[in-house]
């Protein structure tokens, strides 16, 4: 088992913008098993495989995490949601994306995204919309751990922001090919020791006081998490709707989004 870190940084603080009210929307989750979609005013219309055809059988563009294949992505875009959005104005596109190769994949998704000829994207960690979605108090820290089908991530917010992070290419995916649950339960209290042993803060003590926010589809299998609350010895609660929470935080973003900012723009 491999796990990154994230080193620790400050937290960083995001501005606001002034209220537009023209423009369409959509929110994005592009994971490696599924791809999930919200248009304003439409609501959820897309939770499907991350599957492209390039004509050879089907190929996976999306892999543990990382855009591998840009192209790939942009075909598949096109032919899940070209025809779904507004023929007249151009989309404001909240796409989530992993806490950590955060760079090179937000690089990818809006190289993707430009088929849908969007006015404006913007990224968003994971774990901070997965916290938007739980309507979870922003001001103090809070930890949150999306395990995913091919990754796992926990991600230390403060103030809303990521101050750390750690992830393992591990997900409730493997366990079809006889990865033992508790290997991921395990690297969930791995890195949240970690975390806690190399903090030079309070943030992750006072955190884990709260307890763990679990996000992702290995939320919803009991035999990942059921050994969480005794390893980290803290309370452990899922998001409702766990595997559909970094979409619907996204959305969230674009109904409070107020201007078009920059295609480089990171919420």
């Amino acid at each position: 088992m491999t796990v990154v870190r994230r080193p620790r940084t400050a937290p960083v603080r995001h501005r606001h913008w002034p209220l537009c009210r023209r423009c369409s929307g959509l929110a994005l989750d592009l994971g490696s098993a599924r791809t999930r979609a919200f248009i304003a005013g439409r609501g959820m219309v897309l939770d499907v495989p991350t599957v492209t055809f390039p004509g050879w059988g089907a190929v996976h563009p999306i892999q543990r995490g990382t855009i591998v294949d840009t192209p790939g992505t942009a075909r598949m875009l096109e032919r899940l949601l070209g025809h779904r959005m507004p023929r007249t104005g151009r989309p404001l596109v909240v796409v989530t994306s992993p806490v950590l190769d955060g760079p090179a994949f937000r690089a990818a998704a809006r190289t993707a995204v430009e088929v849908l000829r969007p006015r404006a994207v913007l990224t968003v960690p994971g774990a901070r919309a997965v916290a938007l979605a739980a309507g979870a108090d922003h001001v103090r820290p809070l930890l949150v751990a999306d395990i995913g089908a091919h990754l796992t991530e926990v991600v230390l917010l403060a103030d809303g922001a990521v101050t750390d992070a750690r992830r393992t290419a591990l997900g409730s995916a493997d366990l079809s090919d006889g990865t033992p649950p508790e290997l991921i339960t395990d690297a969930v209290v791995g890195m949240v020791t970690a975390m806690l042993r190399q903090d030079r803060t309070s943030l992750t003590r006072a955190a884990l006081r709260r307890g763990v926010l679990l996000a992702g589809g290995g939320a919803l299998r009991p035999d990942i998490t059921g050994g969480l609350p005794d390893g980290l010895n803290c309370a452990v609660q899922s998001v409702p709707s766990p595997h559909t929470a970094a979409v619907r935080g996204a959305a969230g973003l674009l109904a409070a989004a107020h201007h078009h900012p920059s295609a480089d723009g990171v919420l």
